[in-house]
């Protein structure tokens, strides 16, 4: 299991590298990222969250689970979806659990990618899914939940992180 970074840490702040390897030590940090995506009761989670800059992230949401190296994601449905929203490396001062807030984001998207064994993977999604892959998509390029909220609740969460 792996320590959660949280936000203050440049590396959520810093977009990923592409995996290149698709070798033991990559399926041995999935392994190591689903492990603490779960020990800290989360659906998703991406390399930047444990200090890995690498485009890679694992999800677990509603029975759909399972990882994506090297994501590019589409927008199919850009119709605005506002709903709650939390993140693990954004956790309150004093509770240490994910702060939420509204949050807006496309109601439907592709992700396209490969397995731990450098398969290709495809997948539709919308719903939580679809937010948690936009979500975790944002990790890889440097960017957390609070950019996307308006100033004043961005203001409000940014005064109760750490």
């Amino acid at each position: 299991m792996r320590e959660i970074r949280v936000i203050g840490d440049p590396v959520l702040r810093t977009p990923t590298e592409p995996v290149t390897d698709f070798d033991r030590d990559l399926r041995r940090l999935i392994d190591e990222m689903v492990e603490s995506m779960y020990a800290a009761d989360g659906v998703g989670l991406a390399a930047p969250q444990i200090g890995v800059s690498k485009k890679l992230f694992v999800y677990d949401v509603s029975g759909r689970k399972g990882h994506v190296v090297n994501p590019e994601l589409t927008i199919d449905d850009a119709d605005e979806v506002l709903d709650e929203e939390g993140c693990l490396s954004v956790p309150g001062r004093d509770t240490g659990k994910p702060l939420y807030a509204p949050t807006p984001r496309a109601a439907g998207v592709s992700v396209s990618g490969f397995d731990r064994l450098g398969r290709p993977v495809r997948m539709k999604a919308r719903g939580l899914l679809a937010r948690c892959f936009q979500h975790e998509y944002d990790h890889l390029e440097g960017v957390l939940y609070v950019d996307r909220l308006a100033k004043d609740a961005k203001r409000k969460i940014l005064l109760q992180a750490p």
